[in-house]
């Protein structure tokens, strides 16, 4: 049987069939949940900053004041005050910030990297991290604030309290040598699976 799908603004209609299938697309499912602050942490939220302390250290981000932020006891909430699309991408977004925010300054955040290839090294130096990677020279990264790197054989860790800059900061080691589809030589993560090609066979 021929069925025709209109969608109708926020639900879908299926002609030729009695079902008809509902989808809120005004409500964010990660925006419209209230977040819950452990013990031993501290929030505010002053003047589109909101700052959560926590036994690993502290962290702050500014809001637009397009979203509504309300902090009541342990708990906090997020509303729109305007509705339209961008208030619509940025409340979910906003609660993900928060939720990250709270388990950094609690739990912390850790990337792993591991580093292989015949020669390929790395360490330590100060506030720097050495890579030999192959090249006529070492290659010298600086280490950002806030960020601790450990270098044990060819496993690299990278661990802090902003989800974001533990994040950025393993994707720019990686970026200086990305794993080669044929040996692998490279920096991958711990998790990461490298997709193999055979090399090419000589008659």
């Amino acid at each position: 049987m021929l069925r025709r799908i209109i969608w109708e603004e926020n639900f879908f209609l299926i002609y030729g069939s009695s079902t008809t299938l509902t989808i809120n697309n005004n409500m964010s499912r990660i925006g419209k949940k209230g977040i819950s602050i452990p013990e031993k942490t501290e929030i505010a939220f002053n003047n589109g900053v909101f700052s959560v302390k926590g036994p690993k250290g502290t962290l702050e981000r500014s809001f637009k004041p397009d979203i509504a932020i309300k902090i009541e006891g342990k708990d906090v909430s997020l509303s729109l005050i305007k509705e339209n699309k961008l208030t619509k991408a940025l409340w979910g977004t906003y609660a993900s910030h928060i939720k990250n925010m709270v388990k950094g300054v609690n739990e912390g955040f850790e990337k792993k990297l591991i580093l292989e290839g015949v020669g390929f090294k790395s360490q330590v130096g100060g506030n720097k991290l050495v890579l030999a990677l192959g090249f006529s020279h070492p290659v010298e990264v600086v280490i950002p604030t806030g960020l601790e790197v450990k270098a044990e054989k060819n496993l690299i860790t990278f661990s802090g309290i902003d989800k974001e800059l533990v994040g950025s900061f393993a994707a720019k080691i990686r970026s200086l040598k990305k794993p080669e589809p044929y040996k692998g030589k490279g920096f991958r993560y711990h998790d990461e699976i490298i997709r193999r090609k055979q090399g090419k066979k000589s008659v």
